[in-house]
């Protein structure tokens, strides 16, 4: 079989962020509509990442964030998004380049996309050397994007908190 010159597997990745980009201009400029809710699990360490040392320290290689009813001033740019959100009553700004997605789940409808992160130079940290990847994209209708360190924003007063189970993302 020939080599893939073109590298068609990138392609196809950054053609599906750009779905992801889409969704989040929908809830940018008219917000979510119905029930439309967003998983989005990114790698902590990929360049471009900016978090407070706070959320850095607790999640140190991946985090899963959920925008639904609790996020605040969403800006999407042509490469990254950044937005705010609540851990643990304090406000914090996230900026998150869509190099660093490695997972965008709408469970509203079951529409899901997993990336593999490119190899790329992660920011430096003193405990953990970055684990380079290859690049791989599967789609899925029901996917299993989450991880261990899932992180759900803090519900608003009214509302129950809730706990989200990563087993019923994982694939049986």
């Amino acid at each position: 079989m020939p080599d893939d010159l073109m590298r068609y597997d990138l392609l196809a990745q950054n053609a599906l962020k750009g779905v992801v980009r889409e969704a989040l201009r929908i809830a940018e400029t008219t917000g979510l509509p119905g029930e439309h809710h967003f998983y989005i699990a990114f790698n902590t360490r990929a360049p471009g990442v900016e978090l407070s040392e706070k959320i850095d320290a607790r999640y140190p290689r991946e985090m899963t964030i959920v925008l639904q009813h609790q996020y605040w001033n969403l800006r999407v740019h042509d490469n990254y998004f950044e937005v705010e959100l609540s851990f643990d009553n304090v406000p914090e700004h996230l900026v998150i380049p869509f190099d660093a997605v490695k997972g965008f789940l709408d469970p509203a409808v079951q529409f899901g996309l997993q990336f593999e992160t490119q190899a790329q130079h992660a920011r430096p940290r003193e405990v953990e050397a970055p684990k380079p990847a290859t690049a791989k994209l599967e789609t899925q209708p029901v996917p299993a994007i989450l991880s261990d360190d899932t992180l759900e924003e803090r519900p608003a007063q009214d509302e129950a908190a809730k706990v989200v189970s990563l087993d019923q993302f994982r694939k049986k």
